[in-house]
C-alpha cells in the first residue's frame, strides 16, 4: 500500500495505522497520546505506519470521545492600562466562542512588573486541569524556571507581548519589539525636522519588550540620524498619573527635547501632559498600541503616529498554539505571525466595536 491509494479513498484510521504497524489499537493509542509503556522500536513503527497512511489526527474528536475539555489560563498584569484590558476582552470573546469546542479559557491576574507573583501563579496550576497558559511578564531567572517547571509538568507555555526565550517556553506570540523600536526610530528620525534630544518612555527595565524597542530604537538613530541624542529611558511603571507627574521635570532640565517615543502603556499621562503644557506643536510623538486615548491623540495631531498589534489576533494565536501543543499537532506559522502596524492620523482605522 502507497499513501496515494490511501488518500484517494476514505481517511485513514487508527485501525489502518494497528493494521499497517502490525500493533494492536491500545498500542496505537499509547503511542498517538505519548503515554509511556511503548518500546522504542515499537514508537518507530507506528510513527512509520503514520507517515505511510498520511494520517492527520482529529484531535477534536479524540478529545470529544474521551469527554476530555482542554483547559487554557491567561495569565495578565492587574493594571487598567487600554492595552492590556483590550486583551482581557479578546480573552473573555475567544472564551465564549471555544466552549461549544470544549475548549476552557480564563485569566488570572497578577500584579504588574512583579516576577514573584507569576512564579507564584505558575507553581500553582494544576496539571491535571491546566493543558496551557499564556503569560504576559517580564523575563527574569525567577520566572524562566518556573516556566520550565511547567512544561516539566506537561503544561504548554506561550510567551505573549515580551518573549521569554530563555525559559524553553513553547511559542512566543506578538510583534518583533526590535524591528518596532527600529521603525519607531525611522519615524521619529524622518519627521523631525532639526536638532535635539529624544526622550524615551519605558514601563520597566525589567519588561524585554520595553529594552528591545529601545536596543532597536537606539541603533536606528545611531545609524541614520546623528542631529539627535536619545536620553536615558524615563520609567513610568506604565502609569499615567506617575508619568504626568515626572515629565514637567524632564522638560525644565532639558528644553531642548525636539521628541518622544513612548514606547510602553500610560499614554493618557504623557497626552494630558502635552496638550495642558501646550508642547503638543513643538514635538514629534511616536508611541505605542491603537487605545482609545491614542487614537484620540492621533486624530487631534497631539500622537504623530502609533506602532501598535492587533489584540484580537494574538489571543487568537496563543490559542491556536497552545491547542497545537496540547494535542500535538503541526500549525501554521505564517498565520500564528503578528504585524507591525504603523498608523498616521490618515489611516487611522474605524473603531471597532466588537
Amino acid at each position: 500500500m502507497n499513501k496515494q491509494d490511501v488518500t484517494s479513498g476514505p481517511k485513514p484510521t487508527v485501525n489502518d495505522i494497528a493494521r499497517v504497524a502490525g500493533v494492536s489499537l491500545a498500542t496505537v493509542d499509547r503511542v498517538l497520546n505519548a503515554r509511556p509503556g511503548v518500546r522504542s522500536v515499537t514508537i518507530e513503527k507506528v510513527n512509520n505506519a503514520i507517515a505511510e497512511l498520511g494520517y492527520v489526527r482529529d484531535a477534536a474528536a479524540a478529545n470529544l470521545a474521551r469527554r476530555r475539555f482542554l483547559n487554557f489560563v491567561f495569565v495578565l498584569p492587574d493594571t487598567s492600562n487600554e492595552f492590556v484590558a483590550a486583551m482581557e476582552h479578546q480573552v473573555a470573546q475567544q472564551g465564549a466562542k471555544l466552549l461549544h469546542e470544549r475548549v476552557l479559557v480564563s485569566e488570572t491576574k497578577v500584579p504588574l512588573f512583579d516576577p514573584q507573583a507569576i512564579v507564584k501563579t505558575l507553581d500553582s496550576l494544576d496539571a491535571d486541569r491546566t493543558d496551557g497558559v499564556a503569560v504576559f511578564g517580564p523575563e527574569t531567572p525567577a520566572i524562566r524556571d518556573a516556566v520550565k517547571r511547567a512544561r516539566t509538568r506537561g503544561i504548554a507555555v506561550v510567551a505573549l507581548v515580551a518573549d521569554l526565550p530563555s525559559s524553553d517556553r513553547d511559542h512566543f506570540v506578538g510583534i518583533d519589539n526590535v524591528a518596532a523600536g527600529r521603525t519607531a526610530a525611522q519615524l521619529m528620525g524622518r519627521f523631525v525636522r532639526k536638532s535635539g534630544r529624544v526622550l524615551v518612555i519605558t514601563g520597566s527595565r525589567l519588561a524585554r519588550d520595553h529594552l528591545e524597542r529601545r536596543k532597536g530604537f537606539d541603533a536606528v538613530i545611531a545609524e541614520s540620524f546623528p542631529n539627535l541624542n536619545v536620553l536615558a529611558s524615563v520609567e513610568g511603571r506604565d502609569d499615567p498619573e506617575l508619568i504626568r507627574k515626572i515629565l514637567p521635570d524632564v522638560f525644565d532640565a532639558y528644553p531642548d527635547i525636539v521628541g518622544v517615543y513612548s514606547s510602553a502603556a500610560g499614554n493618557p499621562g504623557l497626552i494630558s501632559f502635552l496638550v495642558k503644557s501646550r508642547r503638543q506643536d513643538d514635538l514629534v510623538v511616536v508611541a505605542h498600541e491603537l487605545t482609545a486615548s491614542s487614537r484620540a491623540a492621533l486624530s487631534d495631531g497631539v500622537f504623530d503616529a502609533i506602532i501598535s498589534q492587533d489584540t484580537g489576533h494574538i489571543v487568537r494565536s496563543a490559542i491556536r498554539l497552545l491547542r497545537a501543543t496540547s494535542d500535538r499537532l503541526p500549525y501554521d506559522d505564517t498565520q500564528e505571525r503578528i504585524r507591525i502596524d504603523i498608523y498616521l492620523r490618515e489611516n487611522m482605522p474605524a473603531e471597532r466595536r466588537d
